[in-house]
């Protein structure tokens, strides 16, 4: 099991290698896609797990863990691995992708999505196994929040025993946020990502992310030493863990840069 200081390290390189390129220590290249609801990530690891380089897109082309402009996440992923090959001075072929629990149909759709960018899918996880890659536990849950969905995933003696997804996540934040302060659905996303506008409107989207703790409470089993690991877009909110922590009862564990867990864990099974 890593510990939160490991875990924390690998995503500050992971946040630093957005703007910086790092040399591989061994090839070859291990590479994931993940298409989430609000931000599409393109990770770039070495074969040894040292990260590289990462691209990201904020987009509005899924919804739910669906997608539903298909030609516009194509464009994003393409030009996201066009972007890293021109860091890399090479082609990237393969990569790896993931699927939020309980929508493994729509896998051929995130699959062609990839491939139409000129990648090979060579592996294809749910979010919770990719997310477990980076957090490496053996017993506890993981809460991955995204901008559509929350799934929830149980693991004991490092197997998931219990999986749930539900349709609530970031976008109901700047719902709530939107309606509160009386502006646009997009001004009000823009407020919802900068902390001194989240510490302000905590109070405000507090009830949302203190009913995200009940459904986790009422989806799956929780046991009273559980530890809940919080990942995902939405969890980047400031104050989230102690609402969870509150509700739940539990000890709620936020690492650093939480959206980009997950993609960090595709790519190393890339």
């Amino acid at each position: 099991m890593r510990t939160l200081r490991e875990i924390n390290h690998l995503m500050k390189q992971v946040q630093d290698s957005i703007l910086t390129t790092n040399k591989p220590v061994s090839l070859p290249l291990r590479v994931g896609v993940d298409l989430g609801t609000a931000c599409i990530a393109v990770v770039v690891l070495d074969h040894e797990n040292n990260p590289i380089c990462c691209e990201l897109e904020w987009a509005d082309v899924l919804k739910d863990g669906l997608v539903v402009d298909f030609f516009g996440a194509q464009s994003i992923v393409r030009r996201l691995k066009e972007n890293a090959e021109k860091r890399l001075g090479k082609k990237l072929e393969e990569c790896a992708i993931a699927m939020p629990p309980g929508t493994t149909g729509n896998e051929r759709t995130h699959r062609f999505v990839v491939e139409g960018a000129g990648f090979e899918v060579i592996n294809v996880l749910d979010e919770p196994t990719a997310a477990n890659a980076v957090l490496d536990i053996a017993d506890g849950v993981i809460v991955d929040i995204g901008g559509g969905t929350t799934g929830i995933t149980v693991f004991r003696n490092g197997e998931p025993v219990e999986v749930a997804d539900e349709p609530t996540g970031g976008t109901h934040l700047t719902l709530v946020i939107a309606g509160n302060q009386k502006i646009p659905y997009a001004e009000a996303e823009a407020m919802k990502l900068k902390p001194k506008h989240q510490k302000e409107l905590l109070p405000v989207v507090a009830p949302v992310i203190e009913k995200m703790a009940t459904i986790v409470q009422k989806s799956v089993s929780l046991q009273p030493n559980d530890v809940l690991y919080l990942v995902g877009g939405t969890c980047c909110y400031l104050g989230i863990e102690h609402i969870f922590s509150a509700v739940t009862g539990l000890e709620v564990i936020k690492p650093r840069n939480p959206f980009l867990i997950t993609p960090t864990g595709i790519a190393m099974n890339g």
